[in-house]
């Protein structure tokens, strides 16, 4: 595949204040921030490793990527994907298979437009600008319905993005309004920040996030399992995920703060 250079697109003085797709993008080396993001993320790492969080993250994406590979899914929707920056879901998943097609979803309009820009050039790839809590707006898009049959199984992604849905949003409901509209056979990918091991640094990352950015939620297990509902998961169930097929044994903290779960759908 030929590797586009990263061309800017406006930002309508977006850049005047962090962002949390960009900071991720920082987080994971990729090209796509600002100074503004820059310079929060290195003062937000001095209080909670937030670098490692998101790199642990972004490695149990990638697992749960291939695993779905392995069993024969061809076709990704990644909700609240952020900007695909380094060791995005299309990498991985056209690396195992170049047949394979995947459509991002973010509900901000700067991110989108970085994304689109990043994407051009790969007719298997798209971005929809939608909010993943109207399931609608995602499976209706014209960008869902070109590159993604519905009727075959398909692998939906919910890392990161479950923590900032309240629970006002009934994330579980979310979830089986989506699990309705996927065939038998579909993966369901997902993560979700725990204050179950490590309280008082999650709780310290929880105020900073709402102080700064968007506000977050960290949930124990007992209520993330009901999310999983009508999916049966793959071992080990829903673990730590640098766990979950991977890493080991935690070190710094950051790897203790995120449950992760692949489930399929019967």
């Amino acid at each position: 595949m030929v590797q586009i250079p990263p061309r800017w697109v406006s930002a309508s003085g977006d850049a005047e204040r962090p962002n949390v797709a960009r900071l991720y993008d920082y987080y994971l080396g990729g090209a796509h921030n600002f100074a503004v993001d820059r310079a929060f993320a290195e003062q937000f790492t001095k209080l909670v490793p937030t670098a490692e969080m998101v790199q642990h993250t972004r490695s149990f994406l990638r697992r749960a990527v291939r695993v779905c590979v392995e069993n024969g899914i061809r076709q990704f929707l990644d909700l609240g994907s952020g900007i695909p920056t380094a060791g995005n879901v299309h990498e991985v998943a056209q690396q195992a298979d170049p047949t394979c097609r995947v459509v991002y979803v973010d509900n901000e309009p700067a991110t989108v437009a970085h994304g689109r820009t990043m994407l051009r050039g790969n007719p298997s790839v798209a971005m929809v600008e939608a909010d993943v809590r109207d399931p609608d707006a995602v499976l209706c898009s014209p960008e869902v319905r070109r590159l993604l049959d519905l009727s075959e199984p398909v692998g939906v992604l919910m890392v990161g993005i479950l923590p900032y849905l309240s629970d006002d949003d009934r994330p579980a409901e979310v979830v089986a309004r989506y699990r309705a509209a996927m065939a038998p056979g579909s993966h369901l990918v997902v993560s979700h920040l725990t204050a179950d091991v490590q309280p008082e640094l999650v709780e310290k990352l929880v105020a900073v996030v709402a102080e700064a950015l968007t506000p977050v939620v960290a949930r124990s297990r007992s209520d993330i399992e009901p999310v999983l509902a009508g999916f049966d998961l793959l071992e080990p169930g829903l673990v730590l995920a640098t766990r979950w097929r991977g890493e080991g044994e935690a070190s710094t903290g950051a790897e203790t703060i995120n449950y992760g779960a692949v489930g399929v759908k019967s």
